[in-house]
């Protein structure tokens, strides 16, 4: 099993309200699937994912991924772990605005001290595949939203993610581009095996994937498989 979420719970306070965000969730992921978490607003499904990712930490439970039990981590094996094991997608792309696509592709290696001679390659393949041939040394605001997402996903991609952690990736575009986005997403996972988790709140996008997790009052209120798109 490539991650197992074992009895999950986060709590917080609201200024003198006292909040339960994730109330025991428990759940597997294979390698290869393809997973969508949805949810009404408030229903736990970002803190989920952010819980996975490492990106917060949960009140009790753990999180363990390929064997490594994450909440367990120090603060900067947790970072390395994130960089170098994970992949994110998020609705508002994240990329550095100074830097070109290519840059921004190349960014997670960079950071890891390799020089950009060494990742540039990989970069620009990764590009390509994303149909982002002519647009590399673009900055992000010379590209479109959906090109701006198909060099996040490729920034994800670049070091060869075990997992892919998507939050509303389609959130900030429009239905068109958003489609082109999720049948990029959906043929990650069937032809080139990417392991995908993806937070929507849209049914249509949760359609494309081969798992749906639906969460209402920090519970797990169904998990099914998705019934094949004609």
């Amino acid at each position: 099993m490539l991650l197992e979420a074992r009895n999950l719970r986060k709590n917080f306070s609201r200024g003198d309200q006292f909040v339960e965000a994730l109330k025991g969730v428990s759940l597997s992921i294979e390698k290869g699937e393809f997973a969508s978490i949805m949810g009404p607003s408030g229903s736990g499904k970002s803190t989920l994912l952010h819980m996975i990712g490492g990106l917060d930490l949960p009140t009790s439970g753990e999180v363990v991924i390929d064997g490594s039990g994450i909440e367990k981590l120090g603060d900067d094996e947790l970072s390395l772990f994130r960089r170098r094991r994970l992949g994110f997608i998020f609705q508002f792309f994240n990329l550095l605005p100074t830097l070109s696509a290519l840059e921004n592709v190349a960014l997670p290696h960079l950071l890891d001290g390799k020089a950009i001679s060494e990742v540039e390659p990989k970069a620009r393949a990764l590009l390509k595949q994303m149909g982002l041939t002519n647009r590399m040394d673009h900055r992000p605001d010379q590209l479109s939203g959906g090109e701006m997402q198909r060099v996040a996903i490729a920034r994800a991609l670049v070091t060869d993610p075990i997992l892919i952690l998507a939050d509303e990736p389609t959130g900030n575009l429009d239905s068109k581009t958003g489609e082109s986005v999720l049948e990029l997403l959906s043929e990650m996972a069937r032809e080139r095996g990417h392991t995908i988790l993806m937070v929507t709140h849209d049914a249509n996008a949760a359609s494309y994937g081969t798992r749906l997790i639906k969460l209402r009052d920090g519970l797990i209120e169904s998990d099914a498989p998705v019934v094949r798109r004609g």
